[in-house]
């Protein structure tokens, strides 16, 4: 019974012997990031439209799988170019992308997966050249950076979709002008400060101006108001009340009726 079963254990040694020397070329894991296409030697060639997704898979020994990272990467790109004037600058870039998952396929026919090294690059070292060609050096290190980079991601982003790269990000990380030029364009930024300073001065100033000749002209409105609403008998009466108001104070007075200027009371007192 057990010479029997010998030639049957010895057939699933080797059999399993075999399989775990194969399982590398028979099994295959695709990570989370990560997207695959299959390569048919002996059937259809590449297979663009099949997109393998995550997890592990079975293939046949013969067949090549290719998988392509298909979250978002970055390249750095130190660069020259030159300016509007024709002034060279160095120039430090920082490109954001990632592959569009479902044409992955189409990315390996074209540039295989050297496509960062055979299109994106170029692509995006071409576009900052024609961009930045388009604005003076001290646009580029000061006033319009912003505005570059836009133009710039957005250069490259309508090249690279064609090709199924979806572009994020072009971003400037530094900017390096000779350093005459650079000091020149530091100073003229600094007298622009100080310019807006003054002018903010100024106005100010004027505006304090402003408001004191407004005031004056409300009291003097104001004075003149009450002096053409005063008369006689109303200041007699006024004072009236103003004495009486005194009388009733606690201290000793005397209050003479009518003795005053103008008819008016006058109080004498000994404190």
């Amino acid at each position: 019974m057990n010479n029997r079963r010998l030639p049957i254990i010895i057939v699933g040694i080797i059999a399993f012997i075999v399989l775990m020397t194969l399982s590398s070329s028979l099994f295959y894991t695709i990570s989370a990031t990560e997207r695959a296409i299959v390569f048919y030697p002996f059937g259809q060639g590449l297979d663009k439209d099949h997109v393998v997704e995550p997890g592990i898979h079975m293939k046949a020994p013969w067949n090549d799988v290719y998988a392509y990272t298909v979250n978002e990467v970055s390249s750095d790109e130190n660069m020259d170019v030159l300016d509007k004037n024709g002034l060279s600058i160095h120039v430090d870039i920082t490109v954001r992308f990632f592959p569009v998952p479902g044409k992955i396929g189409y990315i390996h026919e074209k540039f295989t997966r050297n496509y960062v090294t055979v299109l994106i690059i170029p692509e995006v070292r071409s576009t900052v050249r024609q961009v930045m060609g388009r604005y003076t050096a001290e646009e580029i290190y000061s006033t319009k950076r912003a505005e570059v980079e836009t133009a710039i991601t957005g250069e490259t982003e309508r090249i690279l979709q064609i090709n199924n790269i979806n572009t994020t990000a072009v971003l400037i990380r530094s900017i390096n002008l000779p350093e005459q030029i650079k000091s020149a364009i530091e100073n003229k930024l600094q007298q622009q400060q100080e310019s807006l300073a003054y002018q903010y001065r100024l106005d100010k100033e004027k505006s304090e101006a402003e408001r004191k000749r407004i005031a004056a002209e409300g009291e003097s409105r104001a004075n003149n108001i009450i002096n053409n609403s005063l008369s006689d008998k109303l200041l007699k009466m006024r004072g009236i009340e103003a004495t009486l108001e005194l009388a009733k104070s606690p201290n000793s007075k005397v209050v003479i009726i009518g003795s005053g200027k103008d008819g008016l009371p006058m109080i004498l007192g000994n404190n």
